[in-house]
């Protein structure tokens, strides 16, 4: 419970951030802004502090900053001229559309970075966890605990040095040395062959999961490369959602099949707040709420009117072409992308309340 209460303030958190973004670039750069809102629909409570309005409505399903002259078929009042988006010059239009994305990346960065630091990181062990059955390690006397130090002769720092070893070695007689109970053993075995890996010998053998800790330093690369990792996923994932076959998968949910394979499941906020109830752990919930950031940011990051970057998109071809874009000719698309956000966020909201993900 505890768990799912802390998700929905950090999806709230999350989506301010995210407008908060846009909202201080706009101010930053001379541009009038009247709403920040989060959710969509009726009004459940606003208030007004100078020529902005702020406040809740119905739909908690996002929120959006309303910048005058972005919507490209308002109409801009004689006194707001000088202070709408279309006016503004490219550099100052990019940092506006693509500040809300900065904002969730940035979170992401931070909370992966504080994890890191925090928790260490998990990585396999040169030490023996399992011995299998049969293998040439057991007729060898190789033992669960030991740790390999050496085999024929090179040292062995990391599990990858053993299976690069193993590969070097082949299927053929060799010496394996491990530490245990304080002593160094050289323990002669014979390596089998693998099917699966012609010419690489086989030890038979599992390694040990252990934390490493993680320098202050250190954490800023892997905290980026873990955002890097998780944008991968995100691309890959949408890939596979967005596959005709996906799609039917998504209409049959809409008549009542909610079997839907987990690498195409869409999960909405709904879905977000069950996990985050199940978490079995703060660093499981910090994970998974530093990811939520790189989804939204990466969502956002797409080519596609009207996300942030099909703004950034239209603005970057202005530049390029010296002509302004046909607004108009983008309403279609623009209906297109809100049309499979909304059918998504349908599909999914069904799936987490009739189909709940259980950890």
């Amino acid at each position: 419970m505890v768990g799912g209460f802390a998700a929905i303030v950090a999806i709230v958190f999350f989506v301010l951030a995210h407008e908060a973004g846009h909202f201080f670039a706009a101010k930053a750069t001379g541009m009038k802004v009247t709403e920040f809102f989060f959710g969509f629909g009726p009004r459940l409570w606003s208030t007004r502090r100078g020529e902005t309005e702020y406040g809740f409505k119905a739909f908690p399903l996002g929120g959006y900053v309303r910048i005058i002259g972005m919507n490209p078929l308002e109409e801009v009042p004689p006194e707001d001229i000088g202070r709408t988006y279309r006016e503004k010059k490219f550099w100052e239009k990019s940092i506006v559309v693509l500040s809300g994305i900065a904002a969730n990346f940035l979170l992401a960065f931070l909370l992966f970075y504080g994890l890191v630091v925090s928790q260490g990181i998990t990585e396999l062990q040169p030490v023996i966890d399992e011995v299998v059955t049969g293998s040439a390690a057991e007729e060898g006397g190789l033992l669960p605990g030991d740790r390999i130090v050496a085999i024929d002769g090179r040292t062995i720092t990391a599990w990858d040095d053993i299976t690069d070893q193993l590969r070097v070695v082949g299927p053929n007689p060799t010496t394996i040395s491990v530490e245990r109970d304080g002593q160094t053993l050289d323990i002669g075995v014979v390596l089998r062959g693998r099917e699966d890996a012609p010419g690489v010998g086989f030890l038979g053998v599992s390694p040990s999961i252990g934390t490493v800790d993680v320098g202050p330093v250190e954490g800023v690369g892997l905290a980026g490369q873990m955002v890097g990792n998780a944008v991968t996923t995100t691309f890959e994932g949408l890939g596979q959602m967005i596959r005709p076959s996906s799609i039917l998968q998504y209409l049959g949910v809409l008549v009542g099949n909610t079997d839907v394979p987990d690498e195409i499941r869409p999960v909405s906020p709904i879905g977000i707040v069950n996990i985050g109830a199940q978490a079995s752990s703060v660093a499981f919930f910090i994970g998974m709420m530093a990811t939520v950031n790189v989804i939204l940011g990466t969502l956002n990051l797409l080519p596609l009117f009207p996300l942030d970057g099909g703004h950034f998109a239209v603005a970057l071809y202005e530049k390029i072409s010296g002509r302004q874009a046909n607004m108009r000719a983008l309403i279609p698309v623009a209906t297109a992308v809100f049309g499979l956000i909304v059918f998504l966020g349908l599909v999914a909201i069904i799936l987490d309340i009739v189909n709940p993900i259980n950890l």
